[in-house]
């Protein structure tokens, strides 16, 4: 067969076919049975992020917390609720991202917590062992992205959640509005802890809402104490999950 030449596609025929791609979340309506809700622990067992105040990394804390979510958001009435990287291959960003997209995430929700700046860090010792900490910062901290193709729906989705994370009696942190190098994120939204940060891949990338959860600062102290606990991390991934379930209502509203 003669093979044919194929004629640019008009640009207004691209535009309709890249928004035809769009998650279904991304429209008026939202179902919490249909919606597929990605969750990523952030980072990895061989990259595993900050290092909490004794000595144990990011990871264990966002993978307990992040099955968590799922969990609740399942028992919220989103079954579709799922781990993004179930497997921990240490996805940088943008793949993970990539990996939402891939499977068809109609909503991302990436869970991490939190350290401080090097300048804000002390020495003490654990176990006969030299640690780092910081008891100066405490709380939760929820980030969204102005680069994600659905800016407006991620500034929702976060407030959403920090609402119901300040309705759940936790704090969020103000040290990443700060004016010093690291730092320095708008804060947009000052009385439920919500920041705008372009520049995090994971939600630029993604297709569909998305919103980064910090769920607190594991190098103070107390704080790694108690977000290492069940009751903490059940506390905190009720509110997340009633969050997307507020956000999701929400859609449903306009």
């Amino acid at each position: 067969m003669a093979s044919r030449r194929l004629r640019p596609i008009p640009p207004f025929l691209a535009l309709v076919a890249a928004l035809a791609c769009l998650p279904a979340a991304a429209g008026a309506q939202c179902r919490q049975a249909g919606l597929a809700v990605a969750v990523d622990a952030g980072h990895g067992p061989k990259a595993p992020g900050a290092t909490s105040a004794r000595g144990l990394p990011e990871y264990d804390f966002n993978r307990r917390l992040a099955g968590q979510v799922v969990a609740a958001l399942r028992a919220s009435g989103f079954p579709k609720a799922y781990l993004l990287d179930p497997d921990g291959r240490d996805l940088p960003p943008a793949a993970r991202a990539a990996r939402a997209n891939a499977t068809g995430a109609g909503l991302l929700v990436s869970i991490h917590h939190d350290s401080v700046q090097p300048r804000y860090l002390e020495a003490w010792t654990v176990d006969g062992r030299a640690r780092r900490y910081s008891d100066r910062f405490a709380g939760y901290s929820v980030f969204y992205s102005g680069r994600n193709p659905l800016a407006a729906q991620s500034l929702e989705l976060a407030r959403a959640i920090g609402r119901e994370l300040t309705a759940a009696g936790l704090p969020f942190t103000r040290h990443h509005a700060e004016a010093i190098p690291g730092e320095g994120r708008p804060l947009v939204d000052d009385t439920v802890g919500v920041y705008r940060y372009d520049g995090l891949a994971v939600l630029a990338g993604a297709r569909a809402p998305a919103a980064l959860v910090e769920a607190g600062v594991i190098v103070n102290r107390d704080e790694e104490v108690a977000l290492a606990t069940a009751a903490r991390q059940g506390q905190t991934a009720r509110a997340v999950a009633r969050g997307v379930e507020r956000w999701c209502a929400a859609q449903n509203g306009r």
